[in-house]
């Protein structure tokens, strides 16, 4: 529908029936038309690895998941806790509130995460996991990390380490 409204001034000034000023008019308006609906590319989203000074500088001590895309649990790019999921990006902290509505998972964390720029979902087969120390187990797992338009910003299959 919009794009008969933008493109009826300009068949108008093919038929003759419009001043240059008017025509100008018209295809500034179609022009502003079609810039107004462009939505731009999705974020190139990088993530900061959380280390044990971002987790005492944060104090995000307690039980949980993280997620680390290259096996390294000590240096996960995502912690998924009881009441708020973290990431880190360029070096400020983001925050994610639990989806209390979502599959919980071990540890009382839960499978999605939304924030205000953000939404994390961490997904896994708890009936595949590895013993890994006294109170954690190792899973394959796959985090994708959304955009508020719903894009996928961050895809990555790794580790996730659930414990106390």
């Amino acid at each position: 529908m919009r794009w008969i409204i933008a493109a009826l001034p300009l068949a108008l000034a093919a038929c003759g029936g419009l001043t240059p000023a008017e025509e100008e008019a018209a295809r500034q308006a179609a022009v502003a038309e079609v810039e107004a609906n462009q939505e731009p590319p999705p974020e190139v989203l990088e993530l900061d690895r959380i280390r044990f000074a971002d987790i005492e500088k944060f104090d995000l001590f307690g039980a949980g998941c993280n997620f680390s895309p290259d096996g390294d649990a000590s240096a996960p790019v995502a912690l998924a806790q009881a009441d708020a999921g973290y990431l880190i990006r360029r070096g400020e902290l983001q925050k994610l509130a639990s989806d209390k509505g979502s599959a919980e998972m071990p540890y009382m964390s839960h499978r999605k995460y939304d924030g205000r720029e953000y939404s994390f979902t961490l997904d896994f087969d708890e009936a595949k996991g590895r013993q890994s120390g006294y109170e954690t187990m190792d899973y394959d797992g796959t985090l994708t990390v959304r955009d508020g338009s719903d894009n996928v910003l961050y895809l990555a299959d790794g580790l996730v380490q659930c414990g106390a």
